[in-house]
């Protein structure tokens, strides 16, 4: 297991870029983050793509580029879509400087664990993916310089997007071992989310009165911890250890914190499995997600046959996009039978 210290927290006043959880509008979370251009350009995109933003991408004296739920484009500087890059509002230098000071506190220094990363999160769960220079020390990656640009991903919680979903990840009051199968851009973290958020405050409608849930967050994608604080609604039962390892992670929370359910977010590494036999013989439920289009692909790769054969899996649920992101393509059972077909949402009854 990875070697653990504990170091002290601190409780800051809020900077540029850091506004309280919750905010409804993703923008509007982002105060004094971007410049004012390009703040500009971005509030007047029409009403139905920026309400689905997912991606902001900043690249130095390139073209302001955004993603959203249906798509991707480049930004004018009067906020209209083209697909002429070069009548997009440009990135200056100090458009990107001025973004990273203020994202950084002026302090890259302080970021530097998060730095060797590639990617920092800011209050409001958000995530912001940085490129430039690596400095490069006996072979391992110390920190980022000489930054090019960066990828502003905006968390978007949507609670309830499962709640058709989670019956069928039930025997009663317990939890079933779960895996969500999804290709890239398919909703599977915003599904895990939750359906940690529905085991953890529980469905009284069905009688599910919540369980105690266990999140070990690598990425800081799942519940986007800022100072250890869960900006995302995770549910009133769910504790999480933000950007730890996932193997190490999971065997910690099962020997500390007691939980019904441990959910993590793409898991494949050979240690991880392992740590799920272990959670396994411990009698705690497994929920998790991994990066497959399908089953037969995901039984192809090593340590995952065995698995998949050994029926561990009670439930696996496959993601699409067939109806847009979020889509639940089919619901199977461990030894492969079809319990519901889709394409279909998982909001509201099933």
């Amino acid at each position: 297991m990875a070697k653990v210290r504990l170091v002290k927290g601190e409780h800051t006043f809020l900077d540029p870029g850091q506004a309280p959880a919750g905010a409804a509008d993703p923008l509007a979370s982002l105060p004094g983050l971007l410049p004012p251009a390009i703040t500009a350009a971005l509030e007047n995109l029409p009403g139905g793509i920026k309400a689905s933003l997912e991606e902001i991408r900043l690249r130095r004296e390139r073209p302001l580029q955004v993603r959203w739920s249906g798509g991707e484009g480049w930004v004018t500087a009067g906020g209209q879509l083209t697909p002429d890059p070069d009548l997009a509002c440009r990135v200056t230098a100090g458009d990107l400087g001025r973004t990273i000071e203020a994202l950084t506190r002026s302090s890259l220094y302080a970021l530097e664990e998060e730095l060797r990363s590639g990617y920092i999160t800011i209050s409001g769960g958000h995530r912001v993916g940085l490129v430039g220079e690596a400095v490069v020390s006996r072979g391992e990656v110390r920190t980022l310089k000489n930054f090019a640009g960066l990828n502003l991903r905006l968390a978007r919680a949507l609670p309830g997007c499962a709640r058709g979903l989670v019956p069928y990840l039930l025997a009663g009051e317990r939890p079933l071992h779960t895996l969500l199968l999804s290709p890239p851009r398919c909703g599977k973290t915003t599904i895990l989310r939750d359906i940690i958020r529905l085991f953890s405050s529980g469905i009284p409608a069905i009688n599910f009165a919540g369980v105690n849930v266990g999140v070990v967050d690598e990425r800081s994608e799942i519940a986007g911890c800022w100072l250890g604080v869960p900006q995302l609604d995770v549910g009133p039962r769910t504790d999480v250890l933000d950007r730890c390892p996932r193997a190490a992670g999971m065997l910690m929370l099962l020997r500390a914190m007691g939980p019904e359910v441990i959910a993590t977010d793409e898991i494949g590494r050979p240690e991880e499995l392992a740590a799920i036999q272990d959670i396994l013989n411990a009698g705690v439920t497994v929920l998790a997600s991994v990066h497959a289009g399908s089953l037969e692909e995901l039984s192809n790769r090593p340590g995952w046959g065995d698995l998949l054969e050994q029926g561990f899996w009670q439930r696996l649920v496959l993601l699409g996009r067939t109806l847009g992101p979020g889509t639940i393509e089919a619901v199977f059972t461990g030894d492969n039978r079809v319990l519901r077909q889709g394409p279909w949402r998982g909001e509201g009854r099933p």
